[in-house]
């Protein structure tokens, strides 16, 4: 005997209750924050972190800012972030980075993907 395919109001009753958010964050993710300092816009460096982040299996964003720098958002696991942390801290980014100024804290939700801006 197979069984049939769920109707739709059969696929309500497996819909989060009041207490579940669809864009909360896994329990134990952390928020990055990292503003990178030096010639980091228009030497590929969004992409190249895009890149990373994507690797790491992170969330999140590159974008550029009016004074020159690069904020850099991401959602994930610690160790992940660490890596990532560590990456832009490194000597392969495109262009030069100074400085990496970071901040950390739970992870908020309500990111998909890595994002340019």
């Amino acid at each position: 005997m197979t069984e049939a395919a769920p109707t739709g109001d059969e696929r309500l009753d497996a819909a989060p209750t009041g207490d579940e958010r669809l864009d909360a964050a896994p329990t134990g993710d952390e928020r990055l924050d990292a503003w990178v300092h030096g010639t980091v816009q228009g030497v590929g460096f969004r992409w190249w972190t895009r890149s990373r982040a994507l690797e790491l299996g992170l969330v999140g964003s590159a974008t550029n800012t009016a004074d020159g720098r690069v904020h850099v958002v991401a959602e994930g696991p610690s160790d992940r972030l660490d890596a990532l942390l560590a990456a832009l801290r490194s000597d392969a980014t495109p262009g030069s980075v100074t400085t990496v100024v970071d901040s950390r804290g739970p992870a908020r939700g309500g990111l998909s993907g890595f994002v340019e801006r």
